[in-house]
């Protein structure tokens, strides 16, 4: 994870779009600024970072779905759960399974655990449009190759 930059999300361990599944792996650093405020002499991951990391896990599984044609946004996170602080060093799992794909809209279950422990839950929803640019797209599809993402997920037929 780098955290001041959001990129929470270091490895796609599986993908399955038939079943739409994908599992991930992120590895919170030991050192961050962000520790340095969230708490100073007991750092923690911010919510919100759990949060961000369940649903960039599900957008992940989106884009697979899609084959990069279109983009997901984050709308809407709902019946979050946070269940137990995240530390500094620790290896998040991540999962999540899609529930809805259409309509320009899609919907993930998602879920990050470590060792074996659920740590936070939700459901994410997204708006589902074209990338704003080919930037922004290309920039996508470098960081999809380098965390692992399966090449056959990467173009549109």
């Amino acid at each position: 994870m780098i955290l001041e930059y959001f990129q929470m999300v270091d490895r796609i361990v599986a993908l399955d779009r038939k079943a739409g599944t994908i599992r991930t792996s992120c590895q919170v650093p030991t050192q961050s600024p962000v520790f340095v405020g969230h708490f100073p002499g007991f750092p923690r991951l911010p919510g919100a970072l759990m949060i961000e990391t369940m649903a960039q896990t599900g957008g992940w599984l989106v884009l697979a779905q899609l084959k990069f044609a279109k983009m997901p946004f984050l709308t809407r996170v709902e019946s979050a759960k946070l269940r137990r602080f995240v530390e500094p060093g620790e290896t998040l799992d991540g999962a999540a399974t899609l529930t809805h794909d259409g309509s320009g809209f899609a919907v993930i279950e998602s879920v990050i655990s470590t060792g074996g422990q659920k740590v936070a839950s939700a459901e994410i929803r997204y708006v589902v449009g074209p990338f704003p640019n080919d930037t922004i797209r290309a920039a996508m599809v470098f960081k999809a190759r380098e965390i692992g993402f399966p090449e056959d997920c990467l173009h549109a037929e």
